[in-house]
């Protein structure tokens, strides 16, 4: 059953890496029909503009419209992003036939062997996305990568495929630390769990806490730190846990606007994002904390700022947050203008946030 399953995945990662490989060539085949036929060579590159992102109900994300707009090497205004766009999908071509990684830091120096110049790093992150949007294929995809800053820990054993570790196995609960989540992880094939529950939580600090309270075995539970605003990396694997595992996937923030929103970011998505729809966990559920959970517990809280407050306004003319606990939670911290972080239960004690409200929130979870 698990060579049979281990078999399947691979074939269908070589898939993977045959169709981006498929999408680049037809992109470079038109470039060079564009020359042969005496036209000048151009992309059509949806617009990510506010006006053409809009929010699908059916799929629970963020998309983009119709809207394109046309970056030719004609317009000599155009012609260095275009060239700068062009080069990006010879590099990405390479990185994949040659099975190599790159991160967002090493496209912008790599450039420079090339002569393709960026005024800085901001300006080729751009030239990616717009690559992104292209292809409607994440940079992971082709083996583009951020630095990473969040970690896993679990009962989960994964298979490598990465050149030079291919076959090798691992359990993700042999280190204490927990495992980087990189390349490596996100690529890898998942092959079997004990788990029933993903848990992910914004701060490393109480990940090494769950870590030590042996949250994983008392609850049968994947804990992922996100590292604040989940990478794209985290949402990836958390996606594929979820959709090839079956798990369910709770999320745990600090009390304030901004924990709320990363929840949000990791169920659905994101308007910088919107142009990719392989990022999201629709069923994911925001557990807390919550603005009504810094009333209940009594927590010890901080002000909320001016800007706190502001993003609960822009928060709210968001669809997302027009219903349910999460219209109902900016109001409270509207109204308490107060926000708490997770380590504010250490008040009662350094286990009482693993001991008392985390299974009142895991149990709450099966009627959200």
């Amino acid at each position: 059953m698990k060579s049979s399953k281990k078999r399947n995945s691979a074939k269908k990662a070589q898939e993977k890496q045959k169709n981006i490989l498929e999408i680049l060539k037809g992109h470079g085949a038109k470039i060079y029909r564009d020359l042969d036929d005496g036209q000048f060579p151009k992309f059509s590159i949806p617009s990510r503009s506010v006006s053409n992102i809009v929010y699908d109900k059916e799929l629970r994300q963020y998309i983009l419209g119709n809207t394109a707009s046309v970056r030719s090497s004609r317009n000599s205004s155009q012609l260095r992003s275009f060239t700068q766009l062009m080069w990006l999908a010879f590099f990405a071509n390479r990185l994949s036939q040659e099975k190599k990684s790159s991160t967002l830091r090493d496209v912008y120096y790599s450039s420079q062997a090339f002569a393709i110049e960026f005024d800085d790093q901001s300006e080729s992150d751009n030239i990616i996305v717009d690559l992104e949007a292209v292809l409607s294929k994440p940079r992971e995809d082709f083996h583009i990568f951020p630095e990473e800053r969040s970690s896993i820990f679990g009962d989960l054993n994964i298979e490598y495929t990465i050149p030079g570790y291919e076959g090798k196995t691992m359990n993700l609960s042999n280190h204490p630390d927990g495992y980087a989540i990189g390349p490596s992880l996100t690529t890898s094939e998942l092959l079997d769990t004990s788990a029933e529950i993903v848990i992910a939580i914004e701060k490393g600090g109480l990940f090494t806490r769950f870590v030590e309270e042996q949250v994983d075995k008392k609850f049968k539970a994947i804990i992922i730190n996100t590292g604040g605003q989940a990478p794209r990396s985290t949402r990836t694997l958390l996606k594929r846990i979820h959709d090839e595992m079956s798990l369910p996937v709770i999320v745990l923030t600090d009390g304030d606007v901004y924990g709320e929103h990363i929840a949000m970011v990791i169920k659905s998505g994101s308007a910088n994002a919107a142009h990719l729809r392989e990022l999201t966990v629709p069923d994911a559920k925001w557990v807390g904390v919550w603005a009504t959970d810094i009333e209940k517990f009594k927590l010890p809280t901080i002000p909320m700022t001016e800007s706190d407050i502001k993003r609960c306004h822009d928060l709210k003319n968001d669809p997302r947050y027009a219903d349910g606990i999460w219209k109902k939670e900016l109001e409270v911290f509207l109204r308490i203008k107060r926000k708490a972080e997770l380590e504010a239960f250490s008040k009662y004690g350094l286990t009482n946030i693993t001991d008392k409200y985390l299974p009142q929130k895991l149990e709450l979870a099966k009627s959200l």
